[in-house]
Parts: C-alpha cells; structure tokens; sequence
C-alpha cells in the first residue's frame, strides 16, 4: 500500500500523537509499504522534508489557528481551500490510504473528507478522551460525527477509548479496533542508581496546558512537599501554563524540591526518568498515555 498519515500534530513538535506517527510510519516502512506524512507547516519548516530512513513530509503552508483547544496549534478550518493541493499529492504519490490522526486536528478532518471524494480509503486513530458536556467537546463531536460517517475504519488505543468514540460520533462498533500504544523497551531500561538516595522524586513529563492537569499539579505539589520533607519532583515540558509552575514554585519557596526542565528531547527522556521513584500523570483526557509506558 501506499499510505498519507495526515494530522496537524507531528515533529518538530514533541507529543504522543506525533511519536506515534513516526514510529508507525517506521515500522509500516519495514513491512514494505510507501509512507508519507502531511502536516501543517511551522515558521521556516515548510515544503518537503525527508526524514529518518527516506520518510518523506509534506509540511502545507496553511495559516495556523490560536491554541483554543489547549491541544497545541491547528490548521485555520478552510473545508475546500485545502483540497487541490490534498490532491494533487494524493495523485502524485498515488496514495491508496488515508490514516488521519487525533479528533483536533483540522488538517486530519479535511483530508479524509477529500479523500472520501476521491475514492480512497480511509482510516481515523483516536488518540484522546472527551466529554459531552463542554463546548469545545461538543463542537468536536459534531465534526468528528461528520468526518466518520464514510470512514472505512477507525482505530482507538484502549476498550475505554473505544466506547468513548462510539458514543461521540455515531460510529458503528463494528468499524473500530483497538489497538494499544506500545514503546521501544529496549530504549527505557530501568537504573536505580540513577535515583537520589535518602529521598522520593517524583517524575512528571508533559506538554504544560491545561489538557495535562496542570492546574491540578499547581494545587498538589505544595501539598505534598508540605507533608512530606522528603519528597522532591522533577517537570519536564514546556507550553503556556509553566508560568503557573513557576509561580507556584516561588510563593511556596520550593526551588530546591521543584526541579523544572523545561522542553526535554525524546532521547533524554530516559535519563529523567531513571531519576524518579514515581511517575506523576495528571492528565484530563489521555486514553492511554505513552508516558505511563515509557515510566
């Protein structure tokens, strides 16, 4: 087969989503299929650009949206001004399958519906949880109800996921599978002697937005270092609500138990675990958070 992966989420950006894409596109590589991603472009990242074992991306040079969502920069809903250039690669590649990835992604949702058009087949991968009641959730719902009602398959990472996209978007059970999240474990071995001795860290790394149970995070970590004198944390990530952390930091007076990282690459990503006693996972949507695995 020839496959697109599509979604607005992807590298340079650090995420589970964008992981998930790479390693699949990898590992679908292996197995003798042409693989292409197309994703929104990023400041001077644009045009073709090939990747690790000859993954070629396509990065569309579409106006991004603000972060409204808290689930990272989007595409500007356009619906059709997407379409010729959707086109034109799915024909010069000579694309059999289209696999968009996450319920926000504008460019996944426009794709698939321009594929449809075209005849090709379509998959959708939901990655997260939602709600029913809030009005981004049910904004996302109809649109999501919309996009899969001519999809071909759709794949959910946990059973809990599953039912939670039947519900949302109307989608017959029979045309989704699950299909867990895994990581590379040869790439996360465990080191004790890593570990400060004497002391508990806590571990958290995330993407800091309100998405990842930030605010949560801000209320517990004094908490807990008020109750326990020797218990340390370790953040890694970065996005709009470190302000907040930082800030908790400094009217608790905790600068040398809160340890903040900031953006953390996905090859050190080991090593800061490795410090940790125990991994902290705070978030309000996650299906099956990669990080836990990794952890």
């Amino acid at each position: 087969h020839r496959i697109c992966m599509v979604s607005d989420f992807f590298y340079p950006d650090a995420g589970g989503v964008e992981n998930h894409m790479y390693m699949l596109s990898q590992c679908l590589q292996q197995l003798g299929h042409k693989v292409i991603v197309v994703t929104r472009a990023r400041g001077d990242r644009m045009g073709v650009r090939w990747l690790t074992n000859g993954l070629k991306a396509y990065y569309l040079p579409f106006q991004s949206m603000p972060d409204v969502f808290s689930s990272g920069k989007v595409a500007l809903p356009t619906l059709f001004s997407a379409f010729p250039i959707i086109r034109n690669i799915c024909i010069r590649e000579e694309i059999t399958i289209v696999h968009g990835h996450q319920a926000f992604s504008v460019l996944a949702h426009e794709t698939l519906m321009h594929a449809n058009v075209m005849g090709i087949k379509t998959i959708f991968t939901d990655h997260s949880l939602f709600g029913f009641e809030d009005a981004s959730a049910i904004h996302m719902n109809k649109v999501l109800d919309f996009t899969l009602t001519n999809i071909n398959h759709v794949i959910c990472v946990s059973h809990t996921s599953k039912e939670n996209t039947v519900l949302r978007a109307n989608v017959e059970p029979g045309r989704v599978s699950v299909i867990p999240n895994a990581v590379d474990t040869s790439q996360f071995t465990p080191n004790p002697a890593a570990r400060r001795p004497n002391c508990i860290t806590i571990v958290c790394i995330t993407r800091l937005v309100y998405r990842k149970g930030v605010d949560l995070m801000i209320e517990v970590i004094p908490a807990i270092c008020k109750k326990f004198d020797h218990v340390n944390f370790i953040i890694g990530g970065d996005g709009p609500m470190r302000v907040g952390l930082e800030q908790m930091r400094e009217n608790h007076q905790l600068q040398d138990r809160v340890e903040m990282l900031g953006h953390v690459k996905h090859s050190n990503v080991r090593n800061v675990l490795c410090r940790g006693h125990i991994y902290l996972n705070c978030s309000l949507t996650e299906a099956f958070c990669i990080a836990i695995l990794e952890a």
